[in-house]
């Protein structure tokens, strides 16, 4: 049962409520984006019109627009460069607690919001642990300049990590290439898994015109995993929620 499924538990919002009980008044919060991290907005954003008093600040463009209609007190990076506590999605988690991310194409924002947290903690799915990263295509967030060349950087970095598979430039539904909040492109490698992720990262680290990637690796504090059973949502934790 997916969390998508409407006929069980809403394993989303079962996860981000979790995560909800981690919000203290007076927090700097790192808001993630994806339809997970979505749902923490809006729980976030009942508890804030109730009273709470925090201060958001958001990964995308589209969990900005979420979070001020919800009513969320927002800041940039630039004006609260520390922050307590980032609550994000994933696309991939394994139990080490490295992430793959970026589906959602906001992968450098994510990045830089979490690495300015002292915390971050995942919220997903129970269905998006694995035992080997990689099911998932790893986004990697590119220069529009040279394009071509950097694809061939990263193939030959992906073969180098001791990883096969092909790369695929990512396209909108109108055909034209995704564009981030950042400017840039999205490729991405469709790999399967990913035997060594820290020799990966070191790889497309060394291509000229890769921005980010979307391996998070020693960032997660903690995922909070939500699955059904006997039709009822069941929160598991993996690492420290502090």
């Amino acid at each position: 049962m997916s969390a998508t499924d409407t006929s069980g538990p809403d394993l989303r919002r079962a996860a981000a409520a979790r995560a909800l009980d981690l919000v203290k008044p007076g927090m700097r919060l790192g808001l993630g984006t994806g339809s997970t991290a979505a749902s923490f907005v809006t729980l976030l954003g009942e508890r804030v019109r109730a009273g709470l008093d925090v201060v958001g600040v958001p990964t995308s463009e589209a969990t900005r627009v979420q979070a001020e209609r919800e009513g969320i007190r927002l800041a940039t990076l630039d004006e609260m460069p520390q922050l307590d506590l980032t609550i994000d999605g994933a696309d991939e988690v394994d139990d080490a607690l490295r992430l793959i991310k970026g589906g959602g194409a906001a992968l450098l924002r994510e990045k830089i919001v979490a690495c300015a947290s002292r915390r971050m903690v995942v919220i997903a799915d129970a269905a998006k642990r694995v035992e080997t990263l990689g099911a998932f295509p790893l986004p990697i967030e590119v220069n529009a300049f040279g394009l071509a060349a950097t694809q061939l950087a990263i193939a030959a970095a992906i073969g180098k990590a001791g990883c096969t598979g092909g790369i695929r430039l990512r396209v909108g539904a109108d055909g034209a290439p995704v564009v981030t909040d950042g400017g840039h492109r999205i490729v991405d490698a469709h790999l399967a898994r990913i035997p060594d992720p820290e020799a990966l990262s070191a790889a497309l680290w060394a291509v000229p015109g890769v921005v980010e990637h979307g391996l998070f690796l020693g960032i997660a504090s903690a995922a909070i995993l939500a699955s059904a059973r006997d039709g009822a949502a069941h929160v598991t934790v993996l690492g420290d929620l502090g």
